[in-house]
Protein backbone atom coordinates (compact mmCIF):
# COMPACT_ATOMS: atom_id res chain seq x y z
CA UNK A 1 0.00 0.00 0.00
CA UNK A 2 2.73 2.44 1.04
CA UNK A 3 2.37 6.10 1.91
CA UNK A 4 1.51 8.59 -0.71
CA UNK A 5 3.66 10.73 -2.96
CA UNK A 6 1.53 13.51 -4.42
CA UNK A 7 2.01 14.67 -8.01
CA UNK A 8 2.29 18.45 -7.97
CA UNK A 9 -0.06 20.34 -10.29
CA UNK A 10 -0.02 24.08 -10.90
CA UNK A 11 -3.03 26.37 -10.52
CA UNK A 12 -3.51 26.58 -14.33
CA UNK A 13 -5.28 23.21 -14.16
CA UNK A 14 -7.97 24.85 -12.00
CA UNK A 15 -8.19 27.94 -14.18
CA UNK A 16 -9.10 25.60 -17.05
CA UNK A 17 -11.85 24.05 -14.93
CA UNK A 18 -9.80 20.95 -14.15
CA UNK A 19 -9.74 18.83 -11.01
CA UNK A 20 -6.96 18.10 -8.51
CA UNK A 21 -7.29 14.39 -7.63
CA UNK A 22 -6.69 12.74 -4.22
CA UNK A 23 -3.16 11.67 -5.30
CA UNK A 24 -2.24 15.14 -6.62
CA UNK A 25 -1.61 18.46 -4.91
CA UNK A 26 -1.15 22.16 -5.58
CA UNK A 27 2.16 23.79 -4.59
CA UNK A 28 2.53 23.77 -0.77
CA UNK A 29 1.60 27.46 -0.18
CA UNK A 30 -1.76 26.98 -1.97
CA UNK A 31 -2.21 23.61 -0.25
CA UNK A 32 -1.72 25.37 3.11
CA UNK A 33 -4.28 28.04 2.16
CA UNK A 34 -6.77 25.30 1.24
CA UNK A 35 -5.97 23.61 4.57
CA UNK A 36 -7.02 26.81 6.36
CA UNK A 37 -10.27 26.88 4.40
CA UNK A 38 -11.01 23.27 5.39
CA UNK A 39 -10.30 24.22 9.03
CA UNK A 40 -12.85 27.02 8.70
CA UNK A 41 -15.37 24.73 6.99
CA UNK A 42 -15.30 22.11 9.75
CA UNK A 43 -15.01 24.79 12.37
CA UNK A 44 -18.55 25.97 12.89
CA UNK A 45 -19.97 22.50 13.36
CA UNK A 46 -16.94 21.01 15.15
CA UNK A 47 -17.14 23.81 17.74
CA UNK A 48 -20.95 23.94 17.81
CA UNK A 49 -21.41 20.22 18.58
CA UNK A 50 -19.32 20.25 21.80
CA UNK A 51 -20.96 23.52 22.93
CA UNK A 52 -24.42 21.91 22.50
CA UNK A 53 -23.25 18.92 24.62
CA UNK A 54 -21.29 20.87 27.24
CA UNK A 55 -17.85 19.66 26.05
CA UNK A 56 -14.71 21.82 25.71
CA UNK A 57 -14.46 23.19 22.13
CA UNK A 58 -10.63 23.35 22.22
CA UNK A 59 -10.48 19.63 23.04
CA UNK A 60 -12.91 18.97 20.18
CA UNK A 61 -10.72 20.93 17.72
CA UNK A 62 -7.58 19.13 18.95
CA UNK A 63 -9.27 15.72 18.63
CA UNK A 64 -10.65 16.54 15.18
CA UNK A 65 -7.03 17.16 14.09
CA UNK A 66 -5.71 14.02 15.79
CA UNK A 67 -8.61 12.02 14.31
CA UNK A 68 -7.96 13.37 10.81
CA UNK A 69 -4.28 12.31 11.07
CA UNK A 70 -5.26 8.81 12.35
CA UNK A 71 -7.72 8.49 9.45
CA UNK A 72 -5.03 9.67 6.99
CA UNK A 73 -2.60 7.01 8.28
CA UNK A 74 -5.13 4.14 8.32
CA UNK A 75 -6.33 4.89 4.77
CA UNK A 76 -2.76 5.26 3.51
CA UNK A 77 -3.47 8.85 2.51
CA UNK A 78 -5.84 7.69 -0.24
CA UNK A 79 -9.18 9.10 0.97
CA UNK A 80 -9.59 12.89 1.15
CA UNK A 81 -11.53 13.55 4.36
CA UNK A 82 -11.62 15.73 7.44
CA UNK A 83 -12.93 14.23 10.68
CA UNK A 84 -14.98 16.68 12.76
CA UNK A 85 -17.46 16.50 15.66
CA UNK A 86 -20.43 14.33 14.74
CA UNK A 87 -23.90 15.81 15.28
CA UNK A 88 -25.30 12.27 15.42
CA UNK A 89 -24.11 12.08 19.06
CA UNK A 90 -25.86 15.22 20.34
CA UNK A 91 -29.30 13.73 21.06
CA UNK A 92 -28.01 10.53 22.70
CA UNK A 93 -25.33 12.34 24.74
CA UNK A 94 -27.93 14.76 26.16
CA UNK A 95 -30.17 11.76 26.95
CA UNK A 96 -27.33 9.83 28.64
CA UNK A 97 -25.96 12.73 30.72
CA UNK A 98 -29.12 14.72 31.45
CA UNK A 99 -27.29 17.85 30.23
CA UNK A 100 -29.35 21.00 30.80
CA UNK A 101 -27.83 23.02 27.96
CA UNK A 102 -25.68 25.64 29.70
CA UNK A 103 -22.02 25.53 30.76
CA UNK A 104 -19.82 22.41 31.18
CA UNK A 105 -21.47 18.97 31.22
CA UNK A 106 -21.16 17.59 34.78
CA UNK A 107 -21.61 13.98 33.55
CA UNK A 108 -19.28 14.23 30.55
CA UNK A 109 -17.52 10.99 31.62
CA UNK A 110 -20.65 8.89 30.96
CA UNK A 111 -20.90 10.33 27.45
CA UNK A 112 -17.20 9.65 26.76
CA UNK A 113 -17.55 5.98 27.79
CA UNK A 114 -20.45 5.68 25.34
CA UNK A 115 -18.50 7.42 22.58
CA UNK A 116 -15.61 4.95 23.03
CA UNK A 117 -18.08 2.01 22.84
CA UNK A 118 -19.52 3.49 19.65
CA UNK A 119 -16.02 3.83 18.14
CA UNK A 120 -15.33 0.18 18.90
CA UNK A 121 -18.55 -1.01 17.20
CA UNK A 122 -17.71 1.20 14.21
CA UNK A 123 -14.16 -0.23 14.03
CA UNK A 124 -15.54 -3.81 14.04
CA UNK A 125 -17.98 -3.00 11.21
CA UNK A 126 -14.96 -1.61 9.31
CA UNK A 127 -13.02 -4.83 9.90
CA UNK A 128 -15.93 -6.86 8.44
CA UNK A 129 -16.16 -4.53 5.42
CA UNK A 130 -12.38 -4.80 4.90
CA UNK A 131 -12.69 -8.61 4.93
CA UNK A 132 -15.83 -9.13 2.81
CA UNK A 133 -16.27 -5.84 0.94
CA UNK A 134 -19.16 -3.38 0.93
CA UNK A 135 -21.55 -5.52 -1.13
CA UNK A 136 -23.84 -6.24 1.83
CA UNK A 137 -23.99 -2.53 2.77
CA UNK A 138 -24.61 -1.57 -0.87
CA UNK A 139 -27.50 -4.00 -1.12
CA UNK A 140 -29.18 -2.30 1.84
CA UNK A 141 -28.08 1.19 0.86
CA UNK A 142 -28.46 1.92 -2.87
CA UNK A 143 -28.12 5.55 -4.13
CA UNK A 144 -31.76 6.42 -3.36
CA UNK A 145 -31.08 5.55 0.30
CA UNK A 146 -27.59 7.10 0.65
CA UNK A 147 -28.74 10.26 -1.15
CA UNK A 148 -31.70 10.58 1.21
CA UNK A 149 -29.55 9.99 4.31
CA UNK A 150 -26.90 12.54 3.26
CA UNK A 151 -29.61 15.12 2.43
CA UNK A 152 -31.26 14.52 5.81
CA UNK A 153 -28.03 15.23 7.72
CA UNK A 154 -28.07 18.74 6.26
CA UNK A 155 -31.84 19.24 6.61
CA UNK A 156 -31.95 17.91 10.18
CA UNK A 157 -29.42 20.59 11.20
CA UNK A 158 -31.36 23.38 9.44
CA UNK A 159 -33.08 24.42 12.65
CA UNK A 160 -29.77 24.97 14.48
CA UNK A 161 -28.66 28.20 12.75
CA UNK A 162 -32.20 29.46 12.20
CA UNK A 163 -33.62 28.81 15.70
CA UNK A 164 -30.51 29.04 17.90
CA UNK A 165 -28.09 31.42 16.16
CA UNK A 166 -30.28 34.48 15.53
CA UNK A 167 -31.86 35.53 18.84
CA UNK A 168 -32.90 38.99 17.58
CA UNK A 169 -34.38 40.43 14.38
CA UNK A 170 -31.10 42.27 13.74
CA UNK A 171 -29.21 38.95 14.00
CA UNK A 172 -31.52 37.37 11.40
CA UNK A 173 -30.64 40.21 8.99
CA UNK A 174 -26.93 39.63 9.71
CA UNK A 175 -27.38 35.95 8.81
CA UNK A 176 -28.93 37.06 5.51
CA UNK A 177 -26.03 39.45 4.83
CA UNK A 178 -23.63 36.58 5.59
CA UNK A 179 -25.14 33.97 3.27
CA UNK A 180 -25.60 36.52 0.48
CA UNK A 181 -21.93 37.54 0.91
CA UNK A 182 -20.76 33.90 0.73
CA UNK A 183 -22.95 33.27 -2.34
CA UNK A 184 -21.62 36.38 -4.10
CA UNK A 185 -18.01 35.38 -3.35
CA UNK A 186 -18.81 31.90 -4.73
CA UNK A 187 -20.30 33.20 -7.98
CA UNK A 188 -18.58 36.49 -8.77
CA UNK A 189 -14.98 35.99 -7.59
CA UNK A 190 -12.26 34.03 -9.40
CA UNK A 191 -9.38 31.70 -8.64
CA UNK A 192 -8.17 31.25 -5.07
CA UNK A 193 -10.67 33.74 -3.59
CA UNK A 194 -13.54 31.72 -5.06
CA UNK A 195 -12.07 28.55 -3.63
CA UNK A 196 -11.82 30.17 -0.19
CA UNK A 197 -15.48 31.23 -0.40
CA UNK A 198 -16.47 30.21 3.14
CA UNK A 199 -13.44 31.87 4.74
CA UNK A 200 -13.66 35.07 2.67
CA UNK A 201 -17.42 35.30 3.20
CA UNK A 202 -16.99 34.86 6.95
CA UNK A 203 -14.32 37.60 7.20
CA UNK A 204 -16.32 40.06 5.05
CA UNK A 205 -19.52 39.41 7.02
CA UNK A 206 -17.67 39.86 10.34
CA UNK A 207 -16.31 43.22 9.10
CA UNK A 208 -19.82 44.32 8.04
CA UNK A 209 -21.09 43.19 11.47
CA UNK A 210 -18.40 45.23 13.26
CA UNK A 211 -19.32 48.35 11.22
CA UNK A 212 -23.04 47.93 12.02
CA UNK A 213 -22.63 47.17 15.74
CA UNK A 214 -19.37 48.66 17.06
CA UNK A 215 -19.60 51.49 14.52
CA UNK A 216 -23.30 52.31 14.21
CA UNK A 217 -24.48 50.83 17.52
CA UNK A 218 -27.17 48.61 15.98
CA UNK A 219 -26.73 45.21 17.66
CA UNK A 220 -24.50 43.50 20.20
CA UNK A 221 -20.97 44.85 19.53
CA UNK A 222 -18.10 42.47 18.74
CA UNK A 223 -16.12 41.85 21.92
CA UNK A 224 -12.43 41.23 21.30
CA UNK A 225 -11.31 41.48 24.95
CA UNK A 226 -11.41 37.68 25.34
CA UNK A 227 -8.80 37.29 22.58
CA UNK A 228 -6.48 39.85 24.20
CA UNK A 229 -6.75 38.14 27.61
CA UNK A 230 -6.29 34.54 26.44
CA UNK A 231 -2.89 32.80 26.57
CA UNK A 232 -1.20 31.88 23.27
CA UNK A 233 -0.37 28.36 24.42
CA UNK A 234 -2.08 26.23 27.05
CA UNK A 235 -3.69 22.84 27.63
CA UNK A 236 -7.37 22.36 26.84
CA UNK A 237 -9.60 20.88 29.59
CA UNK A 238 -9.21 17.14 29.08
CA UNK A 239 -11.80 14.79 30.64
CA UNK A 240 -11.69 11.06 31.46
CA UNK A 241 -14.31 8.51 30.37
CA UNK A 242 -16.58 6.61 32.77
CA UNK A 243 -17.97 3.28 31.53
CA UNK A 244 -21.67 2.77 32.33
CA UNK A 245 -23.62 0.00 30.58
CA UNK A 246 -26.71 2.19 30.19
CA UNK A 247 -24.90 5.11 28.55
CA UNK A 248 -22.89 2.73 26.34
CA UNK A 249 -26.07 0.95 25.11
CA UNK A 250 -27.61 4.34 24.38
CA UNK A 251 -24.66 5.80 22.45
CA UNK A 252 -23.06 2.77 20.71
CA UNK A 253 -25.83 2.41 18.03
CA UNK A 254 -24.76 5.81 16.62
CA UNK A 255 -22.11 3.71 14.82
CA UNK A 256 -24.73 2.77 12.20
CA UNK A 257 -25.39 6.44 11.42
CA UNK A 258 -21.63 7.05 11.14
CA UNK A 259 -21.39 4.10 8.71
CA UNK A 260 -24.20 5.60 6.60
CA UNK A 261 -22.57 9.06 6.68
CA UNK A 262 -19.12 7.78 5.84
CA UNK A 263 -20.43 5.49 3.07
CA UNK A 264 -22.40 8.39 1.59
CA UNK A 265 -19.37 10.69 1.82
CA UNK A 266 -16.98 8.26 0.17
CA UNK A 267 -19.57 7.55 -2.55
CA UNK A 268 -19.92 11.31 -3.08
CA UNK A 269 -16.14 11.80 -3.39
CA UNK A 270 -15.92 8.78 -5.71
CA UNK A 271 -18.66 10.31 -7.90
CA UNK A 272 -16.95 13.72 -7.90
CA UNK A 273 -13.40 12.55 -8.58
CA UNK A 274 -14.09 9.54 -10.80
CA UNK A 275 -11.59 7.63 -8.60
CA UNK A 276 -12.95 4.41 -7.08
CA UNK A 277 -12.47 4.80 -3.32
CA UNK A 278 -14.82 1.93 -2.39
CA UNK A 279 -11.93 -0.45 -1.80
CA UNK A 280 -10.73 1.80 1.04
CA UNK A 281 -14.19 1.79 2.69
CA UNK A 282 -13.25 -0.75 5.40
CA UNK A 283 -10.07 1.18 6.22
CA UNK A 284 -12.07 4.42 6.32
CA UNK A 285 -14.55 2.95 8.82
CA UNK A 286 -11.72 1.53 10.94
CA UNK A 287 -9.85 4.87 10.85
CA UNK A 288 -12.97 6.76 11.85
CA UNK A 289 -13.67 4.20 14.61
CA UNK A 290 -10.15 4.50 16.11
CA UNK A 291 -10.36 8.30 15.87
CA UNK A 292 -13.70 8.26 17.74
CA UNK A 293 -12.26 6.04 20.50
CA UNK A 294 -9.20 8.31 20.88
CA UNK A 295 -11.41 11.43 20.96
CA UNK A 296 -13.70 9.92 23.58
CA UNK A 297 -10.76 8.97 25.80
CA UNK A 298 -9.66 12.63 26.16
CA UNK A 299 -12.93 14.58 26.34
CA UNK A 300 -13.62 15.10 22.63
CA UNK A 301 -16.86 14.47 20.76
CA UNK A 302 -17.17 11.41 18.53
CA UNK A 303 -15.90 12.22 15.04
CA UNK A 304 -17.11 11.54 11.53
CA UNK A 305 -15.97 12.31 7.99
CA UNK A 306 -17.25 15.80 7.36
CA UNK A 307 -19.81 16.70 4.75
CA UNK A 308 -18.86 20.37 5.24
CA UNK A 309 -15.42 19.58 3.88
CA UNK A 310 -16.88 17.51 1.06
CA UNK A 311 -18.97 20.60 0.25
CA UNK A 312 -15.74 22.62 0.07
CA UNK A 313 -14.14 19.97 -2.18
CA UNK A 314 -17.19 20.04 -4.43
CA UNK A 315 -17.02 23.84 -4.66
CA UNK A 316 -13.24 23.97 -5.23
CA UNK A 317 -12.64 20.78 -7.29
CA UNK A 318 -9.55 20.12 -5.14
CA UNK A 319 -9.60 16.61 -3.67
CA UNK A 320 -5.91 16.36 -2.71
CA UNK A 321 -5.37 14.39 0.51
CA UNK A 322 -2.35 16.64 1.21
CA UNK A 323 -4.79 19.39 2.24
CA UNK A 324 -6.18 17.21 5.04
CA UNK A 325 -2.72 16.34 6.36
CA UNK A 326 -2.07 20.10 6.61
CA UNK A 327 -5.53 20.83 8.10
CA UNK A 328 -5.14 18.04 10.69
CA UNK A 329 -1.74 19.33 11.83
CA UNK A 330 -3.11 22.90 12.03
CA UNK A 331 -6.08 21.74 14.15
CA UNK A 332 -3.72 19.98 16.60
CA UNK A 333 -1.70 23.19 17.02
CA UNK A 334 -4.87 25.26 17.40
CA UNK A 335 -6.22 22.87 20.04
CA UNK A 336 -3.32 23.93 22.29
CA UNK A 337 -4.05 27.63 21.82
CA UNK A 338 -6.60 29.20 24.20
CA UNK A 339 -6.19 32.39 22.13
CA UNK A 340 -7.56 30.54 19.12
CA UNK A 341 -10.48 29.28 21.22
CA UNK A 342 -11.16 32.90 22.19
CA UNK A 343 -10.98 34.01 18.53
CA UNK A 344 -13.69 31.48 17.65
CA UNK A 345 -15.84 32.70 20.50
CA UNK A 346 -15.45 36.25 19.13
CA UNK A 347 -16.95 35.44 15.70
CA UNK A 348 -20.45 36.93 15.97
CA UNK A 349 -23.07 34.19 16.45
CA UNK A 350 -25.30 35.33 13.53
CA UNK A 351 -22.28 35.38 11.16
CA UNK A 352 -21.50 31.79 12.20
CA UNK A 353 -25.23 31.11 11.68
CA UNK A 354 -25.22 32.55 8.16
CA UNK A 355 -22.21 30.41 7.23
CA UNK A 356 -23.91 27.34 8.79
CA UNK A 357 -26.99 27.92 6.62
CA UNK A 358 -24.78 27.74 3.51
CA UNK A 359 -22.81 24.72 4.73
CA UNK A 360 -25.82 22.68 5.89
CA UNK A 361 -27.54 23.57 2.61
CA UNK A 362 -24.53 22.29 0.65
CA UNK A 363 -24.85 18.97 2.52
CA UNK A 364 -28.56 18.70 1.69
CA UNK A 365 -27.86 19.39 -1.98
CA UNK A 366 -24.99 16.86 -1.96
CA UNK A 367 -27.65 14.25 -1.17
CA UNK A 368 -29.74 15.35 -4.15
CA UNK A 369 -26.58 15.24 -6.29
CA UNK A 370 -26.15 11.54 -5.40
CA UNK A 371 -29.63 10.92 -6.87
CA UNK A 372 -28.87 12.91 -10.02
CA UNK A 373 -25.44 11.35 -10.60
CA UNK A 374 -26.81 7.84 -10.15
CA UNK A 375 -29.90 8.60 -12.26
CA UNK A 376 -32.31 7.50 -9.52
CA UNK A 377 -35.69 6.92 -11.18
CA UNK A 378 -38.41 8.73 -9.22
CA UNK A 379 -41.10 7.43 -11.60
CA UNK A 380 -40.60 4.20 -9.62
CA UNK A 381 -42.87 4.46 -6.54
CA UNK A 382 -40.38 2.48 -4.43
CA UNK A 383 -37.69 5.16 -4.88
CA UNK A 384 -40.22 7.97 -4.61
CA UNK A 385 -41.61 6.82 -1.25
CA UNK A 386 -38.28 5.89 0.32
CA UNK A 387 -36.93 9.38 -0.45
CA UNK A 388 -40.16 11.19 0.46
CA UNK A 389 -40.59 9.55 3.86
CA UNK A 390 -36.88 9.68 4.77
CA UNK A 391 -36.60 13.42 4.08
CA UNK A 392 -39.52 14.31 6.34
CA UNK A 393 -38.52 11.91 9.15
CA UNK A 394 -35.06 13.50 9.28
CA UNK A 395 -36.09 17.12 8.76
CA UNK A 396 -38.95 16.93 11.27
CA UNK A 397 -36.70 15.07 13.76
CA UNK A 398 -39.07 12.08 14.07
CA UNK A 399 -38.17 10.23 17.29
CA UNK A 400 -38.98 6.66 18.37
CA UNK A 401 -38.58 5.44 21.96
CA UNK A 402 -37.57 1.90 22.89
CA UNK A 403 -37.93 1.79 26.69
CA UNK A 404 -35.34 4.30 27.92
CA UNK A 405 -33.63 4.56 24.52
CA UNK A 406 -34.69 7.26 22.06
CA UNK A 407 -33.70 7.24 18.39
CA UNK A 408 -33.88 10.79 16.97
CA UNK A 409 -34.30 12.25 13.46
CA UNK A 410 -31.04 11.29 11.73
CA UNK A 411 -31.23 7.79 13.28
CA UNK A 412 -34.88 7.11 12.41
CA UNK A 413 -34.29 8.48 8.89
CA UNK A 414 -31.21 6.27 8.41
CA UNK A 415 -32.81 3.06 9.68
CA UNK A 416 -36.14 4.04 8.13
CA UNK A 417 -34.61 4.47 4.66
CA UNK A 418 -32.74 1.13 4.88
CA UNK A 419 -35.72 -0.87 6.23
CA UNK A 420 -38.28 0.78 3.97
CA UNK A 421 -36.15 0.09 0.89
CA UNK A 422 -35.66 -3.56 1.95
CA UNK A 423 -39.42 -3.92 2.50
CA UNK A 424 -40.50 -2.26 -0.77
CA UNK A 425 -37.79 -3.96 -2.82
CA UNK A 426 -39.40 -7.40 -2.29
CA UNK A 427 -41.91 -6.84 -5.11
CA UNK A 428 -41.32 -8.69 -8.36
CA UNK A 429 -38.66 -11.04 -7.00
Amino acid sequence: MGMLEWREKNTDVLAQGGVIGPDERLPWPQTAAMGVQHLIAMFGATVLAPILMGFDPNVAILMSGVGTLIFFLLTGGKVPSYLGSSFAFIGVVIAATGYAGQGPNANIGLALGGIIACGLVYFLIGAVVQAVGTGWIERFMPPVVTGSVVAVIGLNLAGVPIKNMAPTGFDAWVQAITFVTVAMVAVFSKGMVQRLLILVGLILASLIYAVLTNGLGMGKPMDLSGIANAAWIGLPNFSAPVFSANAMLLIAPVAIILVAENLGHIKAVTAMTGKDLDRYMGRAFMGDGVATMVAGSAGGTGVTTYAENIGVMAATKIYSTAIFLVAGLMAVLLGFSPKFGALIQAIPLPVMGGVSIVVFGLIAVAGAKIWVDNKVDFADNKNLLVAAITLILGTGDYTLKFGGFALGGIGTATFGAILLYALLNRKGR
